[in-house]
């Protein structure tokens, strides 16, 4: 077997909010050997009845399910879950999403590997893990906090903003060990610019076309972070947040790999494609209990110690036998601080950033070649977007309300803004812990919110 002391480079694509279920978990898929769905599986529906676990062919709608965007709050989640007195574990999926306006079957709907050609290429062609979780039944934001500093820091939701964000992140620890040791690559915002301690790092982000350069020249940093789209603009959001049409994700993961798979630094390389949370798609694995980060904040509501819902995880490497099917071993889970914890046993970076990543499961079993291996392994393809998606329905779609991921990161434009005016970090930092908040201007779809977005971005980062 290889040793992670033989990856160079790891390479990290976090999309949005989907199940491992809702994508991976086809009945029968990989010859059962994952632990998926049977096809029996059903919920209650709130009205009495029942709706069971369902997919369709290829459709020009199909690929939007779930629409509407289902219920990601952190009570959402509790009912989802199942938590509720008298309830069965995992049985209130239907009933919450009903409870957002949209049909208890649709919530049930899964994807068949025909329909992510991509992404479910990169899973057998690689390895697949069944047992990754989100790291907190909750938002976006203490997700992707968690998957940069190992920790949430007591926050359950994405809103309200609560700068500034002071966390020590991964980041910073690579900076004082690893030569070229990080960037961050976006689309359109970068989350991770919320982390208030890399305000003073704003060299490290880059848009996603730098990747691509620097994949292809072999001009790679130890550790790549990226980001997907998350707005409607000149094209299609491909974040695969509901109900943003998959294929868009899918083409993106196809991109990164291609461009991974060509590159320079291929025969030393991890990519690891994941999802910040379930965002409220069924699946039917109840999470389990989970290692605190940290003793909670006074008035704190959840004190972190249950993981999310399992999300897609695929990890992608010339080291890895294909049909590997990562577990957890030992009673550590993998969530997204096993990313943490991997970085640091590869650099030899001896302290967590919290209890969380110092009791993650770590990567080095994925590795079970000794040597690089190209057989077998070619370049991926997705589905060419439907029809339907031409210039009126993106027009359309710059027109829809914003989600709460996208009103969060229209909110953390507005307090990020001082930044392009000349205040420094440490002082923007020191206006915000004392309560100072900046106007919001408003916007109600991505064609108001982009141009304010797009103007503090611009001129914030290189």
């Amino acid at each position: 077997m290889a040793s992670i002391d033989q990856i160079d480079y790891f390479v990290v694509l976090m999309l949005e909010n989907r199940s491992f279920d809702n994508l991976l978990g086809a009945p029968n898929w990989l010859g059962g050997k994952i632990n998926g769905l049977t096809g029996n599986e059903t919920n209650p529906d709130g009205s009495g009845g029942t709706v069971q676990v369902w997919n369709s062919p290829v459709g020009p709608n199909d690929s939007w399910l779930p629409t509407p965007d289902p219920g990601e709050l952190f009570t959402d989640m509790n009912q989802q879950l199942g938590l509720a007195p008298a309830a069965s574990p995992m049985s209130g999926f239907a009933a919450n999403y009903v409870g957002q306006g949209g049909a208890a079957r649709d919530i049930m709907h899964y994807f068949m590997p025909s329909q992510l050609p991509a992404l479910t290429a990169l899973a057998s062609s690689y390895a697949i893990c069944d047992e990754w979780y989100a790291s907190a039944p909750c938002q976006t934001w203490p997700n992707r906090f968690f998957m940069h500093t190992g920790t949430a820091d007591g926050y359950e939701n994405n809103s309200p903003a609560h700068f500034p964000y002071l966390m020590p992140t991964i980041f910073n620890v690579l900076d004082d060990v690893v030569p070229n040791g990080w960037e961050i690559y976006y689309h359109d915002f970068p989350q991770a610019l919320t982390l208030s301690r890399l305000w003073d790092h704003l060299d490290h982000f880059h848009p996603f076309a730098d990747f691509l350069d620097n994949a292809k020249y072999g001009h790679l940093p130890s550790y790549s972070f990226i980001e997907p789209r998350y707005f409607a603009d000149v094209t299609w959001p491909n974040d695969m947040h509901p109900p943003h049409n998959v294929n868009y994700g899918d083409q993106l993961v196809a991109t990164v790999y291609n461009a991974l798979l060509n590159s320079p630094c291929w025969n030393s390389t991890m990519l690891i494609v994941i999802f910040d949370e379930h965002g409220g798609c069924y699946d039917h694995v109840l999470p389990p209990s989970a290692t605190p980060p940290e003793s909670p904040k006074p008035g704190q509501v959840f004190n972190f110690d249950r993981y999310g819902v399992r999300v897609p995880a695929v990890i992608a490497s010339p080291l890895i036998q294909p049909g590997t099917v990562l577990r957890s071993t030992n009673g550590e889970y993998f969530d997204h601080t096993s990313i943490i914890r991997t970085l640091r046993e590869r650099f030899n970076i001896d302290q967590p950033l919290t209890n969380r990543d110092a009791n993650a499961a770590v990567l080095d079993p994925v590795l079970n070649l000794n040597q690089p291996s190209l057989d077998g392994r070619q370049v991926v393809q997705a589905l060419p977007p439907p029809a339907s998606d031409d210039a009126l329905a993106l027009a359309q779609a710059r027109l829809a309300p914003l989600n709460d991921m996208q009103q969060s990161l229209h909110q953390a434009a507005a307090h990020l803004a001082p930044l392009i005016h000349g205040v420094s970090a440490a002082n923007l930092i020191a206006s915000l812990a004392q309560g100072n908040t900046p106007i919001v201007p408003t916007a109600a779809s991505p064609s108001e919110a982009l141009p304010f977005i797009q103007n503090i971005i611009g001129k914030l980062l290189p």
